[in-house]
């Protein structure tokens, strides 16, 4: 089995980081993307052969075309898509302005489905392919306070979805990892918060922000062990579409699943009832 050659969003720490390295470990090729050139300087003299890393702002659509096409020449092909950079951000509905709305959805979701959409043509030529959406439990259930982020996730989620049944019979895969709380800079210098602050939420959304951001450092999720699960996924020839990680997705996940279980039972004949006779 041939090595992949790999690319990575958001290496600079976290999964993103962790993933990179224990793809680099494994002897596949890692492409990683930085926003600082420091980083990229560092990085590729570091692992000069078996690595090599780019500046890459995934907000910025021209530089995402332009790059896409420069690695694609010098690289023939890209195996591995992992769309790992994005940005968490807490506040109530109300709190959170439209900039700053907007600023979560460039970086969550349309860069994100940018390139995406870069990298298919090269994959579809290939006839093979795994892309990797790197979500959350918070892509499926909501929470008080991280409305804006869910909203960002979901709208990730419902498009990979369909993504995956438009390219399977192209040959490619596409695998949506959904993390719990990890121990990385997520909840820490890492976290945007929303600037207004409404009192009336402060035992909703205020009270998920004082606890998210007291959790830093403690989370149960070990990226290297996350990493070497996503390894072995695009590895495995029995891929499923999701990918939960930690045993908080599976406690979350699981209410939500319930809970949209119950509100169909309770609204069945209603529901059966809205239609023509």
């Amino acid at each position: 089995m041939k090595n992949k050659i790999w690319l990575i969003t958001g290496i600079s720490s976290g999964l993103g980081k962790a993933l990179a390295e224990s793809v680099i470990e494994k002897g596949d090729f890692v492409i990683g993307t930085f926003r600082k050139q420091s980083q990229v300087d560092e990085f590729n003299e570091k692992y000069s052969n078996r690595a090599f890393s780019i500046l890459l702002d995934i907000t910025d659509e021209q530089s995402i075309e332009r790059n896409v096409e420069k690695l694609v020449s010098k690289f023939d092909s890209i195996d591995v898509l992992v769309n790992n950079a994005g940005v968490g951000f807490v506040g109530a509905i109300e709190e959170t302005s439209m900039e700053e709305t907007r600023k979560v959805f460039e970086a969550n979701f349309f860069g994100t489905l940018k390139l995406t959409q870069a990298i298919l043509p090269h994959m579809r030529n290939e006839k093979n392919g795994h892309i990797v959406q790197i979500s959350s439990h918070g892509g499926i259930k909501a929470f008080a306070g991280f409305g804006i982020y869910n909203a960002s996730k979901f709208a990730l989620e419902g498009f990979s979805e369909a993504l995956s049944q438009e390219v399977e019979p192209l040959g490619i895969k596409v695998l949506i990892v959904e993390p719990g709380p990890f121990r990385t800079n997520f909840a820490g210098n890492g976290l945007g918060e929303a600037e207004k602050v409404i009192d009336d939420y402060s035992d909703t959304a205020g009270a998920f922000r004082t606890k998210l951001k007291g959790v830093d450092g403690k989370q149960e999720g070990h990226p290297v062990k996350a990493s070497k699960a996503i390894i072995d996924a695009v590895y495995s020839e029995n891929i499923t579409l999701r990918l939960p990680l930690g045993k908080v997705p599976l406690m979350t996940i699981g209410m939500k699943l319930d809970s949209v279980k119950s509100d169909l039972k309770k609204n069945r004949k209603i529901a059966e009832q809205a239609v023509y006779e």
